[in-house]
């Protein structure tokens, strides 16, 4: 994002710790990590020389992004040849060109946000029904596992409740469900007993 203020200074000192000048606190990698996604711009300073070594810094936290498990975006493929570029001829190309990929890629990022949610989206987008559909679905096949558990186990939380709906008598008092619910479990032994 393009800022008009001037970018935050952060200084790194000799014991790798990073200080925001702007805010007068010590930051983490992880803090700077957050700047960035945040939008917010700034410089990384070696605190002795005042080099600039913000490249590095931002390279160590995509090292850092990459090695948590399941966080990599690089592929491998990708990194070799990455690696293949430097000391090529072509090196000098590659920055501007991976630069200009990554703002064709980012000024399309809004509309493949839309055309996700019009795929996979809410009620009243293009595609919305499909997802509702889908939900839906999803819900009763819920309802009729713990249907079906419930039946597995008849002295569950919950299995009563579930007994009281299909007899259709809410409210019942819990051991007059309780009976009904032995009387049922014994006809049904009283039936596979005398299949055997």
């Amino acid at each position: 994002m393009a800022n008009d203020k001037q970018p935050t200074v952060i200084k790194k000192y000799a014991n790798r710790r990073l200080y925001n000048t702007g805010a007068s606190v010590y930051v983490t990698l992880e803090d700077l990590a957050k700047m960035v996604k945040g939008g917010e711009d700034f410089v990384v300073q070696d605190a002795k020389t005042g080099e600039d070594i913000t490249r590095p810094v931002l390279a160590q936290i995509i090292f850092e992004q990459e090695g948590k498990e399941g966080q990599s975006m690089l592929p491998i493929a990708f990194l070799r040849q990455l690696i293949r570029f430097y000391g090529d001829s072509m090196q000098k190309l590659v920055p501007s060109y991976l630069e200009f990929s990554f703002d064709k890629f980012v000024g399309e990022q809004q509309k493949m946000r839309e055309q996700m949610s019009a795929a996979f989206g809410v009620k009243g987008l293009p595609g919305g029904e499909m997802f509702v559909a889908m939900e839906e679905h999803a819900r009763k096949n819920f309802a009729l596992f713990n249907q079906a558990l419930g039946m597995f186990n008849p002295f569950a939380p919950g299995a009563a409740k579930d007994a009281s709906a299909e007899t259709g008598k809410p409210g019942e008092p819990d051991l007059e469900q309780l009976r009904r619910q032995v009387a049922e479990l014994q006809r049904n032994l009283d039936t596979l007993g005398k299949k055997s």
